[in-house]
């Protein structure tokens, strides 16, 4: 089926020529375009690690301060396996998705224990790791090794299956070993290629991703800039922007959550989320889910704190998305009927200041925010 596909192609040459044609098109094309990254700069295999995992789920722009932030404060494995879990957390604190730090510490802790703190290069290695998939480890193993090991994220699946006119859905299992077994050609394509420039596995990866982020976008395709335009089957068939057929996504789910800020002798009442569960150990303001519009303010209060003594104060209205649900967050300011007991073990009291050095949720970091803005003024 892929000869056929191949074959049929402007040219009608081999699937081995349609490969070298597409892999230096490519090469040469990332030689001249390719972004001006600070993970590009390195061959540190943990640098680029980093990066990986931060980029999952997360935009580049946003990713560069953090990433540049981590490396600062953890240079190396064997200092992130050293780090305490609240001091990793605050260093992600914003970028969502926290389990993603947490097994970078367990990942870290693993390597300076079972390697030496020497950071493993083979692909099943890295691939043991908590928190590494497939992706990661071949991305690892071809960007800093220069390994023919080859990627599959969303960028390079859209490229490929607008290149080769793939319509079936990419998650699906045959479609997704089709697609696999692409990148595995392409890669070990430029394996064999001999150009002035070396490292030609990690360039090929890396241009396949800045091609889908840059050129072959998700909506409003750039093909009259893409070095693959006269090779591309959706853009000789007037498809360029069709294909990458993801599949059926169900509708966001509304959740609606009432947050209380309670305040006593200028510190602030916060609990921590227990292990094993979203956002695991972070901080947040003690919050309930409400399910109907039945429930005053006090009686939810009463369900999270006790009793309060005033009607609670609306605050601050936040909306944000996670996963697929689509969150609202109602805060209101609320006074305890009674000096409260000690705080249980998941709890502290805390000044606004100790509050800067916890690690919150996106969400419960702009209730922070509100708090200080208002404290300044």
């Amino acid at each position: 089926m892929l000869a056929r596909t191949m074959t049929n192609n402007p040219g009608r040459c081999t699937p081995a020529a349609q490969y070298r044609a597409l892999v230096q098109s490519l090469l040469s094309w990332f030689e001249g375009h390719a972004r001006d990254l600070p993970w590009r700069r390195t061959l540190d295999p943990y640098a680029i690690w980093i990066s990986e995992v931060m980029l999952q789920q997360t935009q580049v722009n946003t990713v560069i301060p953090y990433w540049r932030r981590w490396l600062r404060e953890l240079p190396t494995v064997r200092s992130l396996a050293s780090a305490s879990l609240p001091k990793v957390l605050k260093l992600w604190e914003g970028l969502g998705y926290y389990t993603r730090a947490s097994n970078l510490r367990q990942a870290a802790r693993i390597i300076r224990r079972q390697f030496a703190g020497r950071f493993p290069r083979s692909f099943d290695d890295l691939l043991a790791l908590p928190g590494i998939g497939r992706y990661t480890a071949g991305a690892i193993c071809s960007i800093a090794f220069n390994q023919p090991a080859p990627i599959l994220d969303g960028n390079v699946i859209r490229v490929l299956t607008r290149v080769f006119g793939i319509d079936g859905i990419p998650r699906q299992k045959k479609t997704n070993a089709r697609l696999w077994g692409l990148a595995q050609d392409l890669v070990s394509q430029a394996n064999r290629v001999r150009q002035p420039k070396e490292r030609n596995c990690s360039r090929l990866n890396q241009a396949l991703m800045e091609l889908g982020a840059v050129v072959c976008t998700v909506r409003l395709p750039d093909c009259p800039r893409c070095p693959l335009r006269r090779r591309c089957l959706a853009f000789l068939g007037r498809r360029g922007d069709q294909f990458t057929n993801m599949g059926h996504r169900p509708p966001p789910t509304a959740r609606r959550f009432v947050a209380f800020v309670v305040q006593e002798r200028g510190r602030f009442l916060v609990r921590q989320r227990p292990a094993g569960i979203v956002n695991a150990h972070l901080w947040e303001f003690p919050n309930i889910e409400v399910s109907d519009a039945r429930h005053s303010i006090e009686q939810l209060a009463r369900e999270v704190i006790g009793p309060i003594s005033n009607s609670g104060q609306p605050t601050i209205q936040i909306k944000h998305s996670m996963t697929r649900y689509r969150i609202t967050l109602e805060v209101f300011r609320v006074e305890p009927r009674s000096t409260r007991k000690r705080a249980s073990t998941n709890e502290r009291w805390c000044a606004l200041r100790d509050l800067r050095k916890l690690a919150f949720p996106s969400a419960h970091r702009k209730i922070l925010s509100r708090l200080t803005e208002h404290r300044k003024h």
